[in-house]
């Protein structure tokens, strides 16, 4: 799990690159950082180091909403970390300023000779650019490390390549953290992350068997439509709720034995009972106890929780 730094600087955050000035030595990087993974990590730790070296600020320039959903929202995508979750994690690392760009179908169409001259060079105020491995941008993603090296020298910037991070010889992206989360392999994912993965949303009204079996639970609502939900199945998990922090397990998808099949979320807190309908709540996922089951009864059902949640208390001591 990643150590976060002391931060020393607040991140500025800017709405739009309308609303951001340029100055005087930036040391940039772009892309989505969908997750802010250890990969994500390694270019943000290079990047602030490499800003406090030359006597420059660090600039991070992403995208909202992501560019998939614009550009093909006919595909399903399934993302890490909602706009308001990456700025919370970018905040961690050491980063001077954030912009959030907002992305449309006409800026996707910008030449990469143009993202470099008009946005990079004169409205950011690149003098060092660090990217990941295998970064594209522009229109089409025709931009690349290879065109960055042409217009280094031609617009007065220094370009960076990052390698890729290896964990176990298995390169951390995106991707791979969202196919350890669909298998339920979270603790795998966590590792890629470097911290836990977290959902949260708003408290509703369910049909309170929960309550009827000795195990209420808060059923959630997520605030974040294109959140991935991991596998189904029932997790340990960390509720956190006003900055306090309480065990308890999640129940991610159907519940056959009541006669429910639709895919939910449900969590228990083990150790307390609270009221939190219509408030907000988000829970850390640390380990996944066992896939969904059907059981002849209600009693067998009950028995099994209360084994799930002595496994979870256990797990999460």
């Amino acid at each position: 799990m990643r150590i976060l730094r002391k931060i020393r600087r607040t991140l500025k955050v800017h709405y739009g690159l309308a609303n951001f000035n340029s100055i005087e030595c930036a040391v940039a990087t772009t892309g989505t950082f969908d997750g802010v993974h250890l990969g994500h990590e390694k270019i943000l730790s290079q990047l602030v180091k490499k800003a406090r070296e030359v006597g420059g600020e660090s600039v991070l320039l992403t995208f909202s909403p992501h560019p998939r959903l614009v550009l093909q929202p006919d595909v399903p995508l399934e993302l890490l970390s909602s706009i308001e979750e990456k700025t919370t994690l970018l905040a961690r690392s050491g980063l001077d300023h954030l912009i959030i760009q907002p992305f449309t179908k006409a800026f996707s169409r910008t030449p990469s000779l143009e993202f470099v001259r008009e946005i990079l060079v004169n409205t950011i105020g690149v003098k060092y650019l660090v990217i990941g491995y295998d970064h594209h941008f522009g229109r089409n993603r025709e931009g690349s490390f290879d065109h960055l090296k042409e217009f280094g020298p031609i617009y007065g910037f220094e370009v960076e390549e990052i390698s890729a991070l290896d964990i176990e010889h298995t390169n951390v992206s995106s991707t791979k953290v969202r196919q350890a989360l669909n298998q339920g392999n979270v603790t795998l994912a966590n590792d890629y992350l470097g911290y836990p993965y977290s959902l949260s949303g708003t408290v509703i009204y369910g049909d309170q068997i929960g309550r009827t079996l000795g195990f209420p639970t808060a059923n959630i609502r997520l605030d974040f439509k294109n959140k991935l939900i991991p596998q189904d199945g029932v997790y340990a998990v960390w509720a956190i709720h006003k900055g306090i922090r309480y065990k308890g397990m999640a129940n991610i998808g159907g519940r056959p034995t009541v006669g429910s099949l639709n895919r939910s979320i449900e969590v228990h807190l083990c150790d307390q009972s609270l009221e939190l309908y219509d408030q907000v709540i988000q829970f850390e996922v640390h380990h996944r106890l066992r896939s969904i089951e059907l059981f002849n009864t209600l009693e067998e059902l009950k028995q099994q929780l209360k084994k799930d949640k002595e496994h979870a208390m256990s797990l999460l001591a």
